[in-house]
């Protein structure tokens, strides 16, 4: 069976190259005469693997001197608990930018280890959006200011970088980071699930100033601290040993596509052709501020909800994957990351507008 075009928010699709390359070294990897699922992370293959990995995205990001990076477990979830741990240091408030699922969950989370303040929120906004700057209601006595630059479920997305000041700036990049070129320099903190566009569910990438790790509360596990896994190299426990190898497959094909510089400028074509689409006609609506609509996660709303169940039906026959909306939101939403081909976003619009013409 032909692979289809899938959609979906997160497991998302992978490079074909990518799982090619997989496939050739599943049974056995390196003349080891075993699967890379079977090496041992202390081995010197895998060191070397996870050196290179590590090596390749520093120089995707042009990520400066004084930052580690570290390649963890648990999701980007475990890092709402994670981040107050370590970055608190001795503060007992934190600002969050609530604009989303994601951040709101980071925002609670966080109520667990300290008094959180919502420095902003489109919470009761007439349309998904990003409150301007000049509203917000920053603490300079903040630890930090966290915010989610890409929300995956409503589809908003900042186009800038907020101003933090002296504090220290965290952001939750799950479905933005490698989509585009980023001044890491900005950031005290940068943490990102794989399942997106790194690799597979399991990894997830953290980036953080040196400064800001050494400091965590004494309750931290010993996981959850920064300081622990970065002087262990990110294997104080057997770490995700084929979700790295995975990203680090990756990373090599996003170089050898041009880098992220090319990679912006794919994934803003595919968004602004679908984008396009959805404005062009009567019969679907994106609920997002213009200014804010996001590159990766686009939801679109039919005219009549009495036929999204037959526009997934028909999709999906269609062979494209995944297209329902979140709960939250309802209607559909196309999520379009890196490694969604532009053939892909074509073969979507040619049926939203058959769709449209039979409806």
């Amino acid at each position: 069976m032909p692979r289809l075009y899938n959609f979906s928010a997160g497991p998302a699709t992978l490079p074909e190259p990518v799982l090619a390359r997989i496939r050739e070294d599943l049974p056995e990897w390196q003349g080891l005469g075993s699967s890379v699922m079977e090496v041992s992370h202390r081995g010197a293959e895998f060191m070397a693997l996870a050196a290179a990995a590590e090596e390749r995205l520093s120089s995707l990001l042009a990520i400066p001197k004084g930052y580690r990076v570290l390649f963890l477990q648990g999701g980007a979830s475990l890092q709402f608990s994670a981040v107050p741990l370590n970055l608190l240091r001795g503060r007992e408030t934190a600002d969050y930018v609530d604009t989303g699922t994601w951040s709101h969950k980071a925002l609670n989370e966080a109520g667990r280890y300290c008094a959180p303040k919502v420095a902003a929120s489109n919470e009761g906004a007439t349309d998904f959006a990003i409150p301007a700057q000049a509203d917000w209601q920053l603490n300079p006595e903040a630890a930090y200011l966290h915010y989610t630059p890409n929300e995956t479920i409503a589809g908003v997305e900042f186009h800038w970088i907020p101003d933090s000041g002296p504090v220290p700036l965290v952001a939750d990049m799950s479905s933005t980071i490698l989509s585009r070129p980023l001044d890491i320099g900005r950031f005290g903190l940068i943490y990102a699930g794989a399942q997106k566009n790194i690799g597979i569910a399991g990894l997830t990438v953290v980036i953080v100033r040196e400064e800001l790790v050494g400091e965590a509360m004494s309750c931290t596990p010993g996981l959850l601290d920064y300081a622990v896994q970065a002087k262990s190299d990110s294997m104080q426990n057997t770490p995700c040993t084929f979700a790295w190898y995975v990203a680090s497959l990756v990373f090599e094909w996003i170089e050898a596509g041009g880098g992220l510089e090319a990679m912006a400028d794919y994934n803003q074509r595919k968004a602004m052709k679908l984008y396009g689409a959805i404005d062009a006609s009567d019969f679907y609506r994106n609920p997002v501020a213009h200014e804010c609509r996001s590159w990766m996660n686009v939801p679109f709303l039919l005219a009549d909800d009495g036929l999204n169940a037959s526009f997934l039906e028909q999709s999906k026959a269609a062979g494209l994957l995944a297209l329902k909306g979140h709960r939250a939101v309802g209607g559909m939403r196309a999520s379009i990351y890196n490694a969604m081909p532009e053939a892909g976003v074509d073969s979507l619009i040619e049926f939203m507008a058959e769709f449209e013409r039979r409806a």
